[in-house]
This record gives structure tokens, sequence and C-alpha cells, in this order.
């Protein structure tokens, strides 16, 4: 039986030579694979989505399995996010509650390595720490460590996934006064490059022949 791996959009795969070139050869109907690929990654719509197909090359019949998108994408996801972070030291994009990095991991969980769920969860935070994104107002870093120490052993053992809205917005207002902080760092360093631009562009100033200067 043939294997074909894919990387779509979920819920909205359309055809294309890449598709085309390895189902061609195998008479399969694209327009009934692509029908099944999007009824299976509906619910992962606006991310990037792995997908095998298991096709019997003597029916024709097709099995459509779904896998987790990448970690990334369902951060993305989350929160919102076009990119992560161009500079994950300097540059900050959110802040995560360790509810919400629970919520993740349980839809990677299973097509993970990790030995146990904290395992997977501090995967998730490695993630994170990539991104620039904070959790519980802190270093992804920070976090993990603390899952070691059992900080946060009740909200894991329950798999807690709903974020109290006080605290969401406590988690809020730390992100806001980050950004405000990284704007105003950002149009410094831009000014400092401006003006140090101008500079440059001077010409220099030719020095007077000794006779004009007597």
């Amino acid at each position: 039986m043939p294997i074909i791996k894919l990387l779509v959009d979920g819920g909205s795969m359309t055809p294309g030579p890449t598709v085309g070139q390895q189902l061609g050869p195998l008479g399969i109907n694209i327009g009934d694979v692509i029908s099944k690929v999007n009824q299976a990654t509906t619910e992962f719509k606006g991310m990037k989505v792995p997908v095998v197909l298991d096709i019997d090359a003597d029916t024709k019949e097709i099995k459509v399995e779904a896998k987790s998108p990448p970690a990334s994408e369902l951060l993305k996801k989350e929160f919102g996010l076009e990119k992560a972070s161009d500079d994950k030291k300097k540059e900050k994009v959110a802040n995560a509650a360790i509810e919400e990095i629970i919520k993740i991991t349980k839809i990677k969980n299973p097509d993970m390595l990790a030995k146990d769920f904290k395992g997977a969860l501090k995967s998730i935070l490695g993630t994170c720490l990539s991104m620039g994104i904070l959790v519980e107002s802190k270093s992804a870093e920070e976090v993990q460590a603390e899952i070691d120490e059992g900080k946060y052993d009740s909200e894991i053992n329950q798999e807690k996934t709903e974020v109290a809205p006080d605290k969401k917005a406590e988690l809020k207002s730390y992100l806001d006064n980050i950004l405000k902080s990284q704007e105003a760092t950002k149009k410094a360093e831009e000014a400092v490059k401006e003006e140090k631009a101008a500079e440059a562009e001077k010409p220099a100033e030719a020095e007077k022949p000794a006779e004009e200067k007597k």
C-alpha cells in the first residue's frame, strides 16, 4: 500500500503539482482526496497540518490520517500571532497562562515522543522559548524548572485548560507593558541609526589653506 505524506492548509487543501505528481500515477481521483483531507483537517483551519494518506493500489480506497499541526502553528493560532519573535531574547510576542500551554500539549501529546505529560509540556515550553512567548509572565525556561519543582502539579494533574478572567487580564497587562517598552526601545534605536546615517552623509569639511588662516 502506498503511503503518501503531505503538509496541507487545514480545511482548505487545493490541487497542486506536488499532489498531482504523487497521486496521478496511482489513478486516484484527486478531487476525492482533497475532499477527504479537508474534512479531516477542518478543525485546524488556518494552520499547516501534516497528513498521511494510506492508499490501496488495487481498490483505490484511501484512508486519511490527520496529525496535529506543529506546536509553533498551534501557539500562533492560540495567541493570534502572524509570526514568532525575530529576536527571542529582546522581543516578546505573547504571555501565556500555564493552562493554555496544557491545552496545546493535550492536542500535541498523541504525536509526541515524550515519556509522560510533563515531558510533553516542557517540550511545548521549549517551543515557546524559541518563539519569544512568555509563560506566566516569565521566561518559558524558568517555567520548565518550576514544573520540575512541582509548582504546577495541580493544574497539570487536572489537565486544566480554562484561564480565570482576572488572571488573563493580569497576563495581558504585563504583556502590554512589555510591548510598550519594546516599542520605545525600537524607536530609540531607529533614531540613533538615522542620526548616524545623517552624520555619515555630511561632507567632510575641507581644511582651509594655512595662508587663509592668518
